[in-house]
């Protein structure tokens, strides 16, 4: 009857984020001819060709940023009222979610979910406090709950956590299972030795990943292991900071800025040990990522255990840039075998993270709600 669910996802934009990465993986494993995926965003993002040949719509309004605040609401409220035919709206906003649903709900959208991806918000005071505004709405105006994580669920929903449903941020492991070739043909690529030990990090430039502490850290290491290099994959806010801290330390050559990748799977063959000392996350994919490819990982101890798959991959260490020692210390004891960095093919079924039982997962509660809001 009139072709397939459409569920519409709100985000800012459709770029490499953990929630964006997400909802890619899911789109791409879903059955298209009974769910698909159209999307509210604010600004162009690098997933938008690939969501259009995928079969989906990408509206556009301007962010909060650019407008203001009556203007942003204003235009959501045009918005959901020239697209009230939509049964489910899917918003990955966080706290700003609350503005997102409010919204939908004005206009008798039948269900509204509310999907966590963190455990704090960005930015300053100020808008610490807008979003907590902002974040006040959700409990009112959501008809259900999701989350990546328990941690992210109590976060953002706090007394209503345990009636969210946990969407793991699952990953094809095949694509990321560790290939001796393309470790090699990645490091020639880079310029680096196959005896080089290469640290690795994954994620935007932004103060949350705590890059700085990532620098400071690696400079430690590097003056007691000249035979060392460490590659950030991202970008973003922070990149002339990043590029002045490495000038500082006097790590240029050392350090690879990479940028924003599409081979993410092959650079992590080219890793010998990851690195994530983020001061906070919801659940981020590229440890499930990193832990397929069968790399150690030291991050710190703000991040959830949920994203330890069990195999004895992930060591929590403390942050503060007092203990860039002791993350010294665990990377020198770190034993570097890539021909031990296979992972059983069935690990992550067994542990949750296959994204191809995820999507069925979610195909289905979509299916099910759509029948709810008919």
């Amino acid at each position: 009857m009139g072709g397939p669910l459409r569920v519409l996802h709100v985000v800012v934009n459709m770029n490499r984020g953990g929630a964006e990465t997400l909802i890619m993986n899911l789109y791409r494993n879903i059955d298209r001819t009974k769910v698909q995926f159209d999307f509210l965003t604010c600004k162009e993002g690098v997933f938008d060709e690939e969501i259009k040949q995928l079969g989906g719509k990408i509206h556009r309004i301007p962010y909060i940023s650019e407008v203001g605040h009556k203007q942003y609401i204003k235009g959501l409220d045009s918005f959901f009222q020239q697209h009230s035919h939509y049964k489910i709206v899917h918003s990955h906003m966080d706290k700003m979610s609350g503005f997102v649903l409010r919204a939908a709900k004005r206009q008798g959208l039948p269900v509204r979910i509310a999907h966590s991806h963190s455990t704090n918000s960005e930015g300053g005071i100020a808008s610490k406090v807008y979003k907590w505004y902002a974040g006040t709405y959700i409990n009112s105006s959501a008809t259900h709950l999701n989350a990546c994580s328990k941690s992210a669920a109590k976060w953002l929903f706090q007394k209503d956590s345990s009636k969210a449903i946990i969407i793991r941020n699952g990953i094809d492991s095949e694509k990321f299972s560790f290939n001796p070739l393309i470790r090699n043909q990645i490091r020639r690529s880079l310029k680096i030795c196959d005896n080089t030990i290469v640290l690795g990090h994954v994620g935007r430039f932004s103060p949350p990943k705590n890059h700085m502490f990532l620098l400071e850290m690696f400079a430690e290491y590097a003056k007691i292991n000249t035979n060392s290099a460490l590659l950030l994959i991202g970008d973003g806010q922070l990149r002339h900071k990043i590029e002045r801290k490495i000038e500082e330390l006097n790590l240029e050559g050392r350090v690879k800025l990479l940028g924003v990748r599409e081979d993410i799977h092959s650079l992590l063959q080219g890793i010998d040990i990851f690195i994530f000392p983020s001061l906070y996350e919801g659940l981020p994919v590229t440890l499930v990522e990193a832990q397929c490819a069968g790399l150690p990982c030291l991050i710190s101890t703000n991040i959830s255990n949920e994203v330890d798959i069990n195999i004895g991959l992930i060591k929590n260490l403390p942050n503060r840039i007092e203990d860039k020692g002791v993350w010294v210390q665990c990377i020198m004891k770190q034993s570097v075998k890539p021909d031990k960095r296979l992972i059983k093919k069935d690990i992550l079924d067994r542990k949750g993270f296959e994204i191809k039982e995820i999507a069925r997962n979610t195909q289905q509660y979509y299916l099910g709600l759509g029948g709810i809001a008919s």
